[in-house]
């Protein structure tokens, strides 16, 4: 299972490389040099669509070997122990030096203490 992780990492790492290689070998759509002085504006938004070339199959077939190989590592990753299990748990425990009553605003002595009341109707006057 382990052999299998890394072969799956390997060849992801390798269609990473490919895909940003072959995307950047690509040409954008409508770069000639007509459409660096004005002339391109006939093209429809996305430009003509043409039969596609070598490297825009190539793009298509990298993209889905990605995502493929994204999918594969979700599955195969190892299952022994996360980051977030080796984190020490928490605890709320106050500063030496504080005590509870510095830790607490004090309610004033003397007078009870009343939770406010809303009037009976919103018309009330």
């Amino acid at each position: 299972m382990v052999f299998a992780y890394y072969a799956v990492v390997t060849l992801h790492i390798i269609a990473c490389l490919f895909l940003i290689a072959v995307v950047l070998l690509q040409q954008g759509k409508g770069q000639d040099l007509a459409s660096a002085f004005g002339g391109g504006g006939t093209q429809t938004a996305f430009g003509p669509r043409g039969s596609a070339n070598v490297l825009s199959r190539a793009t298509t077939i990298l993209a889905g070997l990605f995502m493929v190989t994204s999918l594969a590592l979700s599955l195969l990753r190892p299952h022994e122990a996360s980051v977030l299990d080796q984190v020490p748990a928490a605890t709320a425990t106050p500063s030496p030096g504080a005590t509870p009553a510095q830790a607490l605003p004090a309610a004033p002595s003397g007078a009870p203490v009343e939770a406010p009341t809303a009037p009976a109707s919103p018309d009330a006057k």
